[in-house]
């Protein structure tokens, strides 16, 4: 079946440039485009989309405002196109907070160029959408046994300055908004990798840490992991954690994409697997592709707790399938479940 997709940016040049990009791929159509919401809502009664690309700041009515209408009336996924700039990064994650599917960044100059060249990141991008679960059935885990849960949490209960790593992509900021918004200032401090473009992290990180109980940061080289508090790794930066006498430190450095990512899961996962061990517990959620899968099996295999994101509460369940796939998860368990897992 062909995705239907509609535009809906006040720019030209971008709405030209991906119609261009969407329209050359099998499968995909670019249906309507328009320069407003308003315009946009007038056309979708005619046909809905079954994915939408949406720029924030526009004439008439903004981004956001149009989002909220739409995933209030009829969950679709929205791809949200924005400005890499510190309002845009804000803005963003507003969007995303408010059920947007995920970003596409584009710079203020050289739009043109960017997007051409990011054409096979935004029809992928736009594929997966497609497929997205918005809406979520009653919570429940699937294939663990009861027994199995009482023994994750009571052998978590018998270690000693326990480290959480976490890993997530599309639909991990509204999954981890859940779970960091539930942990209370004694839970083991945690550490995060979110694929997210630069300027992105640090102002997620501040939203977080406005809402949650404990304390979250963008990481930076050297920070201790405390209990109660949660690191995010920077954008375009690898995190990595290492033992500094008695106590763990995060270790914050460029470095080329693994799985296409950076920072990646991956590096974040092996680092606790090499340096925590039983201390660690490993968490891989929602997101497309395998990043932290084989971090993940590396961590269980050194004696780590290793849980993964049912695909029931998944928005996409590519990361923690990939895991489970390997044999990595000792435990798979719904996002509702994951914060009382970890708390202690």
């Amino acid at each position: 079946m062909t995705i239907q997709v509609m535009i809906v940016d006040d720019s030209a040049v971008v709405r030209q440039v991906i119609s261009h990009v969407l329209n050359g791929a099998h499968g995909i159509n670019v249906y309507a485009v328009a320069n407003d919401p308003i315009f946009a809502y007038t056309k979708m009664q005619k046909q809905w989309p079954d994915v939408i690309i949406l720029d924030i700041e526009m004439p008439r009515m903004d981004g956001i405002t149009f989002l909220k209408k739409i995933m209030a009336e009829k969950p679709t996924p929205i791809v949200i196109c924005s400005s890499l700039a510190e309002k845009g990064a804000e803005l963003s994650l507003t969007a995303l907070a408010a059920g947007a599917f995920d970003i596409v960044t584009k710079p203020t100059i050289g739009v043109k160029n960017f997007l051409e060249s990011s054409g096979e990141e935004i029809i992928k991008t736009v594929r997966v959408a497609a497929t997205a679960t918005l809406q979520k059935s009653p919570l429940q885990s699937i294939g663990i046994k009861e027994s199995n849960q009482d023994d994750f949490l009571a052998n978590m209960s018998k270690t000693t300055d326990k480290v959480i790593g976490i890993g997530s992509s599309t639909g991990g900021t509204i999954a981890l908004e859940k779970i960091l918004t539930e942990l209370p200032r004694t839970c083991p401090g945690i550490v995060i990798v979110q694929h997210m473009p630069e300027k992105f992290t640090g102002a997620f990180a501040e939203r977080l840490n406005s809402i949650c109980e404990i304390e979250v940061l963008e990481a930076t080289s050297g920070d201790r992991i405390l209990p109660g508090r949660a690191l995010i790794a920077p954008g375009g930066k690898h995190l990595q954690v290492k033992r500094s006498g008695g106590q763990y430190i995060t270790i914050v450095s460029s470095g080329p994409s693994v799985n296409r990512h950076c920072p990646s899961v991956d590096v974040l996962f092996k680092s606790l697997a090499t340096n925590v061990k039983q201390n660690a517990t490993g968490v891989i959620m929602t997101g497309m592709g395998n990043d932290g899968a084989q971090g993940l099996l590396a961590m269980k295999n050194s004696g780590s707790k290793t849980l993964a994101q049912n695909e029931q509460s998944c928005v996409v369940f590519g990361m923690p399938k990939e895991a489970i796939k390997l044999g990595a998860a000792n435990v798979v368990a719904d996002l509702s479940e994951i914060a009382s897992m970890i708390k202690h």
